[in-house]
């Protein structure tokens, strides 16, 4: 399956192969679980609680050894909730990933970081990939000047992201653009129009994960 495509569950949905289980709970909690903060909101949150596991029971728990194989899976769970996607459609990125030549780890995360959801959020158009994901779906963005509504679609470089201008008294996306930080370098973005001039770099991609142990995980 070629990159370019969406990657979604819609075809298995429809035959009832398997349900949609995207998590729906507080954010904080899914990075008290892995031990780090996996949004920016959550930072300060999680300096305040320490490395303690979510419930009641969080401080009072015996913290056993992780294993080999449960350090890859909480790296694999943390990518997976990073970049907000289900089980399946990460490990078809891993799939697409592994047959590219070279680094399978690096080839996976610029797959994950040219999605069209990631690509909004990381030019400041919102403030997470959450509200990006939610940008795209309802269809407030355009891609070389036509209107894209699926999140998962494969930014190529040369490809112009715009927010569409119905958008551009939104309050939300005034106060993004705003706070937006400085851009990658493999980013452009001149007022909502932003370019992909490249694909990113490893140091340009998220950086705390640990693509090799992702790797070592699907191929135990």
């Amino acid at each position: 399956m070629s990159p370019r495509f969406p990657i979604t569950g819609q075809g298995l949905r429809k035959r009832g192969e398997f349900k949609v289980a995207r998590y729906t709970g507080p954010k904080r909690r899914l990075s008290r679980r892995e031990g780090t903060a996996l949004f920016a909101k959550d930072l300060a949150y999680l300096e305040r609680k320490g490395a303690v596991p979510p419930g009641q029971h969080g401080t009072g728990r015996a913290r056993r050894k992780v294993s080999e194989y449960g350090i890859q899976l909480r790296e694999k769970q943390k990518a997976k909730r990073i970049y907000g996607l289900l089980e399946r459609q990460f490990a078809k990125y891993y799939q697409i990933a592994s047959r590219k030549r070279g680094n399978t780890g690096q080839a996976l995360l610029e797959l994950l970081e040219t999605r069209l959801d990631n690509v909004v959020y990381r030019l400041g158009f919102t403030t997470s990939r959450a509200s990006a994901r939610q940008m795209v779906s309802h269809g407030h963005i355009k891609i070389d000047g036509k209107k894209v509504n699926i999140p998962s679609f494969q930014v190529k470089p040369g490809i112009t992201v715009a927010i569409l201008d119905k958008m551009l008294d939104n309050t939300q996306v005034k106060k993004s653009l705003e706070e937006s930080q400085t851009l990658p370098e493999w980013l452009q973005r001149k007022a909502t129009v932003g370019k992909v001039l490249r694909v990113p770099t490893r140091d340009e991609m998220e950086p705390g994960i640990n693509e090799q142990m992702i790797v070592e995980y699907y191929s135990r």
